[in-house]
Order: structure tokens, then C-alpha cells, then sequence
């Protein structure tokens, strides 16, 4: 039998609704979806399963390119540098064998036995110490005095002459309470002082202004120190001291009489501690 036109469009109707059933995806009551559609779908799904992915895993990625560049970068020091205790004191020990001090000095004095105004004199104290142990040493002492005095009435016109005293002391020096940061010490000496009275009295005696006799007298210096440490070897000291002289004097007909005095004196310098121990 052979085909006919009509044949033809029938085989052609059938062949073109089998092949629209294969291409459907749902049921023909829920109406056709293309491959288009499914593909959006698809697509949308996969791109928020990997947006979530990344959403977390980027805090953990953060966290350890973070500790990457913690480890990585170098450790920056302070801006204005690292702050380091040092303590000047730590070796101040009191075991040095000898020390030395100079200050400067202050004395008051009278230059007569009988005069009303003392004299307020200026200069120097240079002392040493031989440590024989940490408590007791040795100590010797040099100063000198310098200044103007006044003057008992006279008919010379001798007003505000030049005076002066020497010392040169030595004696017993003891190491009482002390720490790290001070100390307190004591010490009594005894020797002579060169007391110069008639320098500016122009060839009179001295008893024309009622001064002692220039000459060398026994000598007392009794105090001590007041020791501020700066560092193991250098001592800011205070040196204050009853100074006790024993002067003579020569009257107009020629008779000697003795006199003690008791005065002020004090120094203000630095001492510097050798360090040999002992």
C-alpha cells in the first residue's frame, strides 16, 4: 500500500506529539517547563550552596591569613625605646679602705678673748679615712679658715682686720646607722691650729684690739657626717662640728692668760669612696 498525503500528515502529527511527550518535564496538567528553566533553577541553587561555602569559610580563612601575618611581622619595639631600671645604689657596701672629702667650709670664731663680735670665716675642708674595719676608722682632717674680724676700740684706726685659722686634726671615725641610700658617722679629733691674728695690725701688738698672739694651739674638732650616697663611689656630705681652740693672749704689762672657745663650723661637699676592699 502506498503512503498518501494524508497518511503522511497523520505519521507526522503522531511523530511530533510523541516527541513534545519526551520533551516534557512535569505531567501535561502542570503545563510545559523548558530545559531553560530548569537550568536557571539549577544554576541559582549551585551558586547559593558555594555562597554559603564561602560565607563560612571566609571567617576562618581571615582568621588564619590574620595569624599568617601575625607570625610573619617582625616584633616592632616601643617608640621611644625600652625602659630599663638601673639602680646607682645597688653596690654601695661600706667595705672600701680609704675615702676622701673636700667641702666647702664655714667657721665662726673670735679672734680675742674679750672681744664682742665674732668673725664669720670661709674656706676649705680636705679630710681622709683608713677604714681598719666596717665601723672604725681612722681620720684626718686639714682646713683652713679665712675672713675679717671685728676690732676692740683703738686709737689706731684698725677696724675689720684680716684673720685666719689652720687645722690640722686627726682622730677616731665611727660608721653608725646606714643603709644603702645614707649613712650617719662620728668622729672626734684632736691636734693644733695656726691661728694668723696680726697680719693687718700694722706693726702693733695685739692687745691694742684685743686679739691673741699669732701663733700654734692645741685643737679639738668633735661632729661628724651626714652622708647622702649618689652612687658607689661618690657621697654628697654634710660635715657640721664643735671646733674647740686653746689660744693665748698677752695683756699690756705682759702677762699671758689662756683661753678656751668653743665654736660653729660646718662643710658641704662631695666625698669619694676608693673601692679596695678590705
Amino acid at each position: 500500500m502506498q503512503p498518501t498525503p494524508d497518511l503522511l500528515r497523520i505519521d507526522s502529527m503522531i511523530l511530533s506529539a510523541l516527541v513534545s511527550s519526551a520533551c516534557r518535564v512535569v505531567r501535561p496538567k502542570c503545563g510545559l517547563v523548558s530545559w531553560i528553566v530548569m537550568r536557571l533553577r539549577v544554576s541559582f541553587s549551585a551558586l547559593a550552596v558555594v555562597a554559603a561555602l564561602l560565607l563560612f569559610a571566609s571567617p576562618r580563612s581571615h582568621a588564619q591569613s590574620q595569624g599568617a601575618q601575625t607570625q610573619s611581622a617582625p616584633p616592632q619595639s616601643p617608640v621611644n625605646g625600652t625602659y630599663v631600671t638601673i639602680d646607682p645604689l645597688a653596690n654601695v657596701h661600706y667595705d672600701e679602705r680609704y675615702d676622701l672629702s673636700l667641702g666647702l667650709a664655714y667657721d665662726h670664731m673670735k679672734a680675742g678673748p674679750t672681744l664682742l663680735q665674732g668673725s664669720n670665716l670661709g674656706g676649705l675642708d680636705l679630710s681622709g679615712t683608713y677604714w681598719l674595719s666596717q665601723h672604725w676608722g681612722i681620720e684626718g682632717s686639714g682646713r683652713g679658715y679665712l675672713g675679717t674680724s671685728g676690732a676692740a676700740p683703738n686709737t689706731k684706726s684698725i677696724n675689720g682686720p684680716f684673720v685666719a685659722q689652720y687645722f690640722f686634726v686627726g682622730g677616731g671615725e665611727w660608721l653608725g646607722p646606714h643603709n644603702k641610700h645614707g649613712a650617719l658617722i662620728a668622729h672626734a679629733m684632736f691636734g693644733g691650729v695656726y691661728g694668723d691674728f696680726q697680719k693687718d695690725l700694722r706693726g702693733n701688738p695685739p692687745y691694742v684690739v684685743d686679739f691673741y698672739n699669732n701663733q700654734v694651739a692645741p685643737a679639738a674638732i668633735a661632729g661628724g657626717h651626714f652622708d647622702l650616697n649618689r652612687s658607689a663611689h661618690w657621697v654628697f656630705r654634710i660635715t657640721p662640728d664643735a671646733v674647740v681652740t686653746h689660744y693665748t693672749s698677752t695683756n699690756a704689762t705682759g702677762m699671758n692668760s689662756t683661753h678656751f672657745d668653743v665654736n660653729f663650723a660646718i662643710s658641704v661637699g662631695a666625698e669619694y669612696r676608693f673601692k679596695k676592699k678590705r
